[in-house]
């Protein structure tokens, strides 16, 4: 399968909001299309993150990842976090998501970060297996908390 890996314009915008509506569902959020679509129009106008897009020979879209600029105050660096990661169902077991980290990992190359952050949830099998198979590491050094209004 042809498979191109570019940076999502906002002429992406419908497909890439389909997807983004879909891998929210994904983790149990409520479907949400129009905020879907305004919510990746503020991202790409206001240049808040990098939106990476798997498209195929027909320009469809099969997949994204989205990134968001951190900074390391001990490493004094930049950081990405690697916050959302989905490929459409008719496209999964093609390598699509493999595709999609190393254009990730190739951003934070390019722009001199100390590396890439994610998070996914414990049941995310698939995940799970991906993230370590791409070079990922799960952290031992430290714990993740959260506080949530």
């Amino acid at each position: 399968m042809d498979i191109r890996i570019r940076k999502a314009t906002i002429n992406d915008l419908a497909q890439l909001a389909n997807l983004f509506n879909l891998y929210r569902i994904f983790y149990e959020k409520q479907s949400a299309q129009d905020a879907a679509t305004e919510f990746l129009s503020e991202r790409i106008t206001r240049h808040e993150s990098e939106i990476l897009v798997a498209e195929t020979g027909d320009n469809d879209l099969a997949g994204f990842t989205q990134l968001y600029p951190l900074f390391s105050s001990t490493r004094m660096q930049r950081l990405w976090l690697l916050n959302d990661l989905y490929v459409s169902e008719q496209y999964r077991g093609k390598g699509i998501s493999k595709k999609l980290i190393e254009a990730a990992k190739n951003i934070a190359i390019d722009t001199n970060a100390a590396g890439l952050l994610l998070e996914t949830a414990k049941t995310n099998a698939v995940g799970n297996k991906l993230y370590p198979s791409t070079g990922f590491k799960l952290e031992q050094k430290s714990n993740f908390y959260f506080w949530e209004k």
